[in-house]
C-alpha cells in the first residue's frame, strides 16, 4: 500500500469536514481575472501582457494582506486590499484610472466560475464529508460569489471572523471552533502551498492540489495528499 493510500485511510476515517480555500481553489482566479483584465487592459491602450498583469496584481494583494495580518492593528477588508493592490499595479505600469475602475476589477472577483472539473468532484465528497470555504474574502463578496459558482456549501467563513488572513493561525483555529471540530477532523484543501502550511500548523489535515505541477518546497508542515485535480482528490477519499 502506498504512503498516499495508507492516509486516504486515514482521512476517510478521522475526517468529518473538507474546507477548501475559494479563490485559486474553488474557483478559477487566475483565468478569470485575465479574461477581465484583458479588454479594460486594451481600451487603455497597455500593450503588455494580461496575465502578467493579472499575477503582478495577485502578488501585490498577498503581500498587503500579509502586511496587514502581521501588523495586527485591526483586520482591513479584502476588497480594501484588493483595490489599494489593483491602484497600485495600475500606476506602476502607467495606466489612468478612476476610483470607480479600480472597484469594478476588483468586484470581478465575486463573479469567478469553478474550475470545469470542481462541481462534479465535490458532489462526489458531499457523500462522505462537510463541505466548508474558509476564504480570505469578506463575508458578503463569498455570499455573493455563490451565486455565480452554484455550488452549496454547508458553510462559508471569511477570516474576518479571525480578524486576520491566512495562513494566520488564528484563521484555521477560529473556523475549527465555528464548526466544534477538533482540528484533526478537518482536511484543508488548497492549491496554495502557503494555504496548507498554515492550515496543517495548526493541526488540520491538508490536501494540495497541485493543478500547475510545481513543487511544494521544504517547508516543516507538509501537506497529507498531493493531487494534481479535484477529481483525483474525490477518487481517494471520497
Amino acid at each position: 500500500m502506498s504512503t498516499q493510500t495508507a492516509m486516504a485511510e486515514t482521512i476517510r476515517a478521522g475526517v468529518q469536514v473538507c474546507m477548501f480555500d475559494q479563490y485559486g481553489t474553488v474557483v478559477d482566479m487566475q483565468g478569470g481575472l485575465i479574461e477581465v483584465a484583458t479588454p479594460y487592459l486594451a481600451a487603455k491602450g497597455w500593450r503588455g501582457d494580461p496575465g502578467a498583469f493579472v499575477t503582478w496584481w495577485r502578488r501585490t494583494h498577498f503581500e498587503n494582506s500579509m502586511i496587514d495580518a502581521l501588523l495586527d492593528r485591526g483586520h482591513t477588508s479584502y476588497r480594501e486590499i484588493g483595490e489599494r493592490a489593483v491602484a497600485h499595479v495600475l500606476d506602476r505600469a502607467g495606466i489612468a484610472h478612476t476610483p470607480a475602475e479600480v472597484r469594478d476589477l476588483v468586484a470581478a472577483i465575486e463573479r469567478l466560475r469553478p474550475f470545469p472539473e470542481v462541481p462534479a468532484a465535490l458532489n462526489r465528497l458531499r457523500s462522505r464529508y462537510r463541505l466548508v470555504v474558509l476564504s480570505n474574502g469578506d463575508p458578503d463578496m463569498l455570499e455573493a460569489g455563490a451565486r455565480h459558482h452554484g455550488i452549496a456549501f454547508d458553510r462559508l467563513i471569511s477570516v474576518a471572523e479571525a480578524g486576520a488572513f491566512k495562513p494566520h493561525h488564528a484563521t484555521y483555529r477560529t473556523a475549527a471552533r465555528l464548526l466544534d471540530l477538533p482540528p484533526d477532523a478537518i482536511l484543508f484543501v488548497a492549491n496554495h502551498a502557503f494555504d496548507c502550511v498554515g492550515a496543517k500548523a495548526a493541526g488540520m489535515r491538508t490536501a494540495f492540489i497541485d493543478r500547475r505541477r510545481r513543487p511544494f518546497g521544504a517547508a516543516p508542515y507538509q501537506p497529507d495528499l498531493i493531487v494534481p485535480s479535484m477529481t483525483e482528490l474525490a477518487a481517494l477519499i471520497a
